[in-house]
């Protein structure tokens, strides 16, 4: 683990799913199922987000919490002509701005004195294609979020509240 970094991340927007829509789903199609927005979210060490479909999906799983760009998703809307995209179709959970994602990678970093570890990027699959538009896959590599491990308990508020 690289060491822990500062970073001026601003938390915008919150979605969690007690379901998977596309997890697992490969040749069965997606579900559809609901993502909820919420204001506010407890976040649990080493489990996830109360109420999320991955809080105690497995021990020490690395994508207990997703982070997205709001930088990124304004570009890929006009990318792909899409200006009404729903970050919600994306399937993350927290919609950030201030930052470069990928380079959190590897580094433990706090959001509003949550301490979380930047395990990964949270690469799109061929299910952004239906979520979406054609292309969304493509468009998004390098650039699809960021998974972490959650490493101390506390909660997290969007920043209108």
């Amino acid at each position: 683990m690289l060491p822990p970094v500062a970073t001026a991340l601003t938390l915008h927007r919150i979605f969690i799913s007690e379901g998977h829509s596309y997890f697992g789903r490969h040749g069965k199609g997606s579900l559809r199922l609901p993502v909820r927005e919420v204001d506010m979210i407890e976040c649990v060490a080493g489990r996830g987000l109360r109420g999320d479909r991955f809080f105690d999906h497995q021990p020490d799983y690395k994508g207990q919490v997703t982070l997205f760009s709001q930088e990124v998703l304004d570009e890929l809307r006009r990318a792909l002509n899409l200006p009404q995209a729903s970050p919600a179709a994306l399937r993350r959970n927290l919609l950030v701005s201030g930052s470069d994602l990928n380079e959190l990678i590897g580094h433990e970093f706090e959001l509003q004195g949550v301490r979380l570890l930047g395990t990964e990027e949270c690469r799109p699959c061929y299910w952004m294609d239906e979520a979406l538009a054609p292309g969304a896959e493509a468009w998004l590599k390098g650039r699809g979020g960021l998974r972490c491990r959650i490493l101390s308990d506390g909660w997290l508020r969007t920043a209108n509240l």
